[in-house]
């Protein structure tokens, strides 16, 4: 509320306003209350390679060579969704021989490549299947590079 001031002579009473209060430096502050975090996705974390190559020995090796690019692309599709396995990926050979690798426990990779070699011969050429259950860990230094 305004205050009037007592007007001098020949001057008119003029409102004045009461002084704001200055927010006090030692008052209290109120605690902020952040927003909620969005919860995101945790990202896994990156195995190293060495962590890796010992966790394929103890996996089975599963193969399987056709002649001609879509019977591997068929037995590749078919291993894949048949069993839990992981694509290692392919190697061609010439000749238009491609051979295709999984890798996986013993058991899924046995059923992957037998799905596999059913679809790979609707479409093509089948010419080797082959599961090895434990390979030695030299057999990675012959093996296509995971991409």
């Amino acid at each position: 509320m305004a205050e009037k001031k007592p007007a001098a002579a020949g001057e008119q009473e003029a409102p004045v306003e009461a002084p704001k209060k200055a927010p006090a430096a030692h008052a209290a502050k109120e605690p902020k209350q952040e927003a909620p975090a969005t919860a995101e996705p945790k990202q896994p974390e990156q195995t190293p390679k060495k962590e890796i190559k010992m966790a394929n020995m103890t996996q089975a090796l599963g193969m399987i060579e056709t002649k001609g690019l879509v019977g591997a692309v068929e037995a590749a599709d078919a291993m894949v969704k048949a069993a839990n396995v992981t694509l290692v990926g392919k190697e061609q050979v010439g000749g238009g021989l491609v051979t295709v690798f999984v890798r996986g426990d013993v058991g899924a990779v046995k059923a992957a490549t037998d799905a596999g070699a059913a679809a790979a011969q609707r479409v093509g050429e089948l010419l080797s299947v082959h599961v090895i259950p434990r390979p030695d860990g030299s057999v990675e230094t012959i093996l296509p590079a995971a991409k």
